[in-house]
């Protein structure tokens, strides 16, 4: 039985049931988690989103109290006021676990009723919160009283075609993206027993300064688009600090193909006579890469390019193409249908 959720589950469960029902968020660090604001409130333009870094706040920064004559109130944070009248709120607790004891309880009420001391939230807020697996031994701990008001909802780690996915529309470097397709196994989990060697990823069984991530591979490919600019040792090194040095060595091989194709522009330009490189890997960086650059002027050139590549890397490319944004742009292509019609038995 499954018993984790993808992130894109998850969204769609605060969507659903946000209003009536409080998310913890539980994963492994890295995943994504704190992106979840972002993407939801694109989705949600009625909602303020309002971030709280749970783990920085002491009580103070909730609400402070506001004496009159006889009495005394407390008054919110304005972070928890609307900017119009009536807005509702999506409010993210991120790391929850982490934050201080007192914190965590003053925080209970709003989790729970929507309220924060005498405040109600308007009506149709929302309020999620994130925290990395007790297990993961990164201090995250919530009371059994606490976690009763919540759902606690374990959020997987995605796997490399579900983060491939995902980058392919978030401009990550094509070599980044080739990797982790070559090596899936870098986006395993340390829960599964047989990835207790996997030298790639978090484990909170050994000592790490670094280690491959959703988060951290999004890190690496804002070094590896600028390697131009570096020294091969201060790359190594970046890289290193970024995803770990098993990582890094063997990205830095990736690299060096990847710097050795032919560019976009010849490609483009003479899509009949442009190199194709020998390599499978090659040719799936050059694939991978071309579905992030596509626009209304190059789609045809590569798809004219694309059809010298080896049928496996074509098939790769049709079916990134179709999960990204971009695909509206060659669905309407002509050179595709026709590609589509004659390649059929690939899918």
């Amino acid at each position: 039985m499954k018993t984790q959720v993808t992130l894109k589950e998850a969204a769609s469960l605060i969507r659903a049931c946000g209003t009536t029902n409080t998310f913890l968020l539980v994963s492994e660090p890295g995943v994504g988690k704190s992106a979840m604001l972002t993407s939801l409130a694109e989705a949600m333009p009625r909602y303020k989103p309002v971030y709280v870094e749970a783990q920085t706040l002491d009580m103070g920064d909730l609400q402070m109290p506001k004496m009159h004559e006889d009495s005394v109130t407390f008054v919110p944070n304005t972070m928890f006021m609307p900017d119009k009248p009536n807005q509702p709120l999506l409010i993210m607790l991120d790391e929850i676990g982490k934050a201080n004891r007192g914190v965590q309880n003053a925080l209970l009420r709003l989790m729970h009723e929507g309220k924060l001391g005498g405040y109600s939230l308007p009506a149709g807020s929302i309020v999620f919160a994130t925290t990395n697996n007790a297990s993961d031994g990164v201090g995250d701990n919530m009371q059994a009283h606490a976690l009763n008001r919540i759902t606690t909802v374990e959020v997987s780690k995605p796997n490399a075609d579900e983060w491939v996915e995902w980058a392919m529309d978030n401009d990550v470097d094509p070599a980044v993206l080739a990797w982790v397709r070559e090596y899936p196994h870098a986006l395993a989990s340390y829960k599964d027993e047989a990835q207790k060697d996997n030298m790639y990823i978090f484990n909170p069984r050994r000592m790490q300064a670094a280690f491959v991530s959703p988060r951290s591979l999004e890190k690496a490919s804002h070094i590896t688009k600028n390697r131009e600019n570096l020294s091969p040792d201060t790359l190594i090194a970046a890289l290193a600090g970024t995803i770990g040095e098993s990582a890094a060595r063997d990205m830095q091989a990736f690299l060096t193909v990847a710097d050795a194709l032919p560019s976009w522009t010849l490609v483009t330009g003479a899509p009949k006579t442009a190199p194709v490189p020998d390599s499978p890997i090659a040719q799936t960086i050059l694939a991978l890469g071309a579905v992030s650059r596509l626009d209304k002027g190059t789609v045809t050139p590569w798809l004219t390019y694309m059809t010298r590549l080896t049928t496996e890397v074509q098939a790769l490319f049709a079916c990134q193409v179709m999960k990204s944004s971009k695909a509206p742009l060659v669905i309407t292509n002509k050179l595709f249908t026709k590609w589509a019609i004659a390649e059929s038995d690939l899918f």
